[in-house]
């Protein structure tokens, strides 16, 4: 099998845990390089990674010959002037969510892209979530009847600011709803496309400088998403409510990998393989309709399927599971909701 060489650009929760440990679980990609200035994570860096080369500069990565693909883990702000930087420089460029700040931005990385003839993506790994899978199954088997209301939820509780993360300063792709709404949003636009209209309530609860509350609800033809995400939710809501004209389904609890990631677990060994993704059952779903009142078993959740389809789509040309229109699309939304919240109306999209 050919090796692909990776240099990862930031080495925070992202780069570390989301990407590394991932990368480092699918056969086929090597970590070569890690781009960060920070002394704590250049000491994670080497002990997470064998024989990596740690350096401070993205220079470093895309004037390397031997680094083929690069994965942007930067703050959110600076996602364009680096991708575009290693896109110049012929790497193929995977973005962490959000993809940019504004649609403008994205579409530029695209042509970019296209123009330089390298493979560019939006890592939406919250496609992979067991979850979310199981959803999917359960609409496209009709067990609802037709579907007329989805409901999303990505709570958390941190009472306290965090007055030094770049998340909770007053910069241009900062708050919950580019952070955790941009999962919600690609998840549902993935399955559905995108919406007629957009209303949007945004809060900052906690005093802070951006937003750390939205609620965001998303129109089509025959059926009304919700997506919300709070910084104050101490009792966990629903992650997924849906009705249909036979019933309902109800699921609380996140994806479980994340944890497990966390927790330094990686899918790399036999046991964690046979059992990576797989939610115990106090936290499937419960389904109720006309015919039947039933557990759903949730579906396993694995991210390696991102990055195994990264390989395919750079050493045998397979299509991007997740493409960078995918990310546009995310940000189109995102800046209706922003201007639904300032208008105080429905945007069309």
């Amino acid at each position: 099998m050919e090796i692909i060489n990776v240099a990862i650009v930031g080495y925070g929760l992202s780069g570390r845990v989301f990407h590394g440990t991932i990368i480092r679980s699918v056969e086929g990609f090597k970590i070569t390089k890690v781009v960060t200035t920070d002394l704590i994570k250049e000491k994670q860096a080497r002990e997470d990674i064998k024989n990596v080369v740690v350096v401070h500069s993205i220079e470093d990565v895309i004037h390397d010959p031997n680094i083929h693909l690069v994965v942007i883990c930067t703050p959110n702000i600076s996602h364009v002037k680096t991708a575009e930087a290693a896109i110049r420089n012929k790497k193929h460029v995977i973005v962490e969510k959000p993809f940019t700040v504004t649609s403008a931005e994205a579409e530029h990385l695209m042509k970019l892209a296209q123009d330089y003839g390298v493979i560019l993506s939006v890592y939406h790994n919250r496609r992979f979530d067991g979850d979310y899978k199981t959803v999917l199954k359960i609409i496209d088997s009709g067990t609802l009847g037709r579907l007329v209301e989805l409901e999303s939820h990505f709570d958390r509780f941190k009472n306290e600011l965090k007055e030094e993360a770049w998340r909770e300063k007053d910069l241009p792709g900062s708050g919950v709803l580019y952070d955790l709404g941009s999962h919600l949003i690609d998840q549902v636009v993935h399955k559905f496309g995108m919406p007629i209209e957009v209303y949007s309530d945004m809060a900052t609860q906690r005093s802070g400088k951006v937003d750390d509350q939205f609620e965001v609800i998303l129109y089509y033809k025959d059926l009304k998403v919700t997506l919300k995400s709070g910084s104050l939710v101490k009792e966990p809501l629903p992650r997924f409510i849906l009705h249909g004209t036979n019933g309902s389904f109800v699921k609380f609890g996140l994806d479980v990998q994340e944890d497990a990631l966390k927790a330094g677990h990686l899918p790399t060994d036999e046991f964690q393989d046979r059992i990576w993704g797989s939610e115990p059952e106090f936290l499937w779903g419960k389904l109720n309709t006309i015919n039947e009142y039933k557990k759903i078993e949730t579906l396993r959740g694995d991210y390696r399927t991102y990055y195994r389809n990264i390989y395919g789509a750079i050493q045998f040309g397979e299509p991007l599971l997740v493409e960078p229109k995918d990310g546009l699309n995310v940000i189109k939304v995102i800046e209706a909701a922003k201007e639904s919240n300032r208008l105080k109306k429905r945007i069309e999209i």
